[in-house]
């Protein structure tokens, strides 16, 4: 009779979306966000959570791509980074989150 084979875990959904900041912004200026931004990943990586973070500066606009664990975007972190992108009158936008289904993602 054949072994019953070890259930391996369920693969915890993981969701992507990104802030858009028009117009782009030079590196410095980016500074303190990136600053809040490890801080975040650093606490969720403590809390055993998914969230890590991307700045990208382009052309034409700078974004924040972001995965998470969770599709909201009403959580603390969300609301810090909202208020620290406003203090320094960044006009932005957020897209709606988007599952990933990409294999290689923790």
């Amino acid at each position: 009779m054949p072994k019953p084979r070890p259930s391996t875990p369920a693969r915890k959904a993981v969701w992507a979306y990104a802030y858009e900041i028009v117009p782009p912004q030079t590196q410095h200026r980016l500074d303190a966000i990136q600053a809040l931004l490890e801080q975040e990943q650093a606490d969720a990586r403590n809390s055993a959570r998914t969230w890590q973070s991307r700045l990208v500066t382009e052309e034409h606009v700078t974004h924040i791509l972001v995965v998470s664990d969770s599709p909201a975007q009403d959580l603390e972190v969300n609301r810090r980074v909202e208020d620290a992108l406003k203090a320094m009158e960044m006009g932005f936008s957020v897209t709606a989150p988007m599952p990933v289904e990409d294999e290689s993602l923790p």
